[in-house]
């Protein structure tokens, strides 16, 4: 951790959007040391102060413009549903503040590279809100994976599903919303391929269910890398599937346990040498992307080099691809 918090001034965050992931990530930034939550915004009066009641949040804005335009924070954290990731994320870099975008960054790779063009002119950070990428248990295993623990990396398996009463108007059922599996769930088997394999597989395979509102309710997903290495992967927001996360090599395998997008138990086995390693979260686990963000801030960096912006724009392109073989569009493109 970056000691230099507890003495350097507080990064100054505001919320825009009042929904639960947003209640997630306030919750997180209380346990998150050198953080202050400044200022929220909503849509309406109502849900900004009731948001702010809960959170002890001192400044509350009636609209997105009003939190953007605060002079006095630094970075604002975009916790809206996908489609609106690309138009909330520019509001905030326009008037000259950092953003951590929740994932999916954008429903699609046009839409990111608006976002991350408007972040490169203006000298502004920005970063996908992948907070899985930053848990003590998945920093092991990127520790692991550089020093060879398990030889060279051959497969990587990774799942993400769970069982949703149908609810047409519901987010994840709502086309208009960027609704199904893929953007939601999906995104963090896909982002934990990225991060052991790279973004850029020479070949994909995948199939999905199109459920009655149009949206894919359940799919898997085979990519294959230019060293032979397969990534096999799956998710569903109808279908409850174990969340677990595997790499093999040649010389052993990572179990990362379930549920591996907010890892605690990392298992590794080597020969005949199996170690299993408990990393308690400290607060709810959004804390350890919001401290990374303000470790970045204070360094001057315009992006994280543990989620950078190439491979955020890449993912986003291979949900394109994947999306193109199942013929879904979402209304807004």
């Amino acid at each position: 951790m970056d000691h230099s918090a507890v003495t350097s001034p507080p990064i100054r965050w505001g919320i825009l959007g009042t929904g639960n992931i947003a209640r997630q990530f306030a919750t997180g930034l209380s346990s998150a040391p050198g953080a202050e939550l400044a200022a929220v915004g909503s849509r309406a009066a109502e849900t900004a102060e009731s948001f702010g009641e809960q959170f002890d949040i001192p400044r509350r804005y009636a609209s997105y413009e009003g939190l953007a335009c605060d002079p006095e924070l630094d970075v604002v954290y975009v916790a809206t549903p996908h489609p609106m990731h690309r138009d909330n994320s520019i509001l905030c870099l326009e008037a000259g503040k950092a953003v951590l975008c929740e994932k999916s960054f954008t429903v699609n790779a046009a839409m990111a590279d608006d976002v991350i063009a408007v972040a490169r002119e203006r000298g502004l950070f920005l970063m996908e809100a992948m907070w899985t990428r930053f848990l003590p248990a998945v920093a092991k295993v990127r520790q692991w994976l550089r020093e060879g623990a398990i030889g060279d990396v051959r497969m990587v398996q990774a799942d993400f599903g769970f069982r949703a009463g149908l609810n047409p108007e519901g987010r994840l059922f709502d086309p208009e919303l960027g609704g199904g599996a893929l953007l939601d769930v999906g995104i963090y088997a896909i982002s934990f391929a990225s991060m052991v394999l790279g973004p850029h597989p020479e070949a994909v395979e995948s199939t999905a269910e199109i459920g009655t509102t149009g949206v894919d309710e359940q799919s898997a997903f085979l990519l294959r890398y230019g060293g032979g290495e397969i990534a096999v992967l799956s998710c569903g927001v109808r279908t409850s599937i174990p969340v677990e996360a595997r790499i093999i090599g040649t010389e052993g395998r990572i179990l990362l346990h379930a549920p591996f997008f907010r890892g605690t138990t990392v298992t590794l086995t080597s020969g005949e040498n199996e170690t299993q390693l408990d990393f308690p979260l400290e607060g709810n686990g959004y804390n350890y992307q919001a401290m990374a963000v303000g470790e970045c801030l204070r360094a001057g960096k315009l992006e994280s080099e543990t989620m950078p912006l190439d491979e955020t724009r890449a993912i986003v392109a291979l949900m394109d691809r994947i999306r193109a073989q199942w013929g879904l569009k979402y209304p807004m493109e």
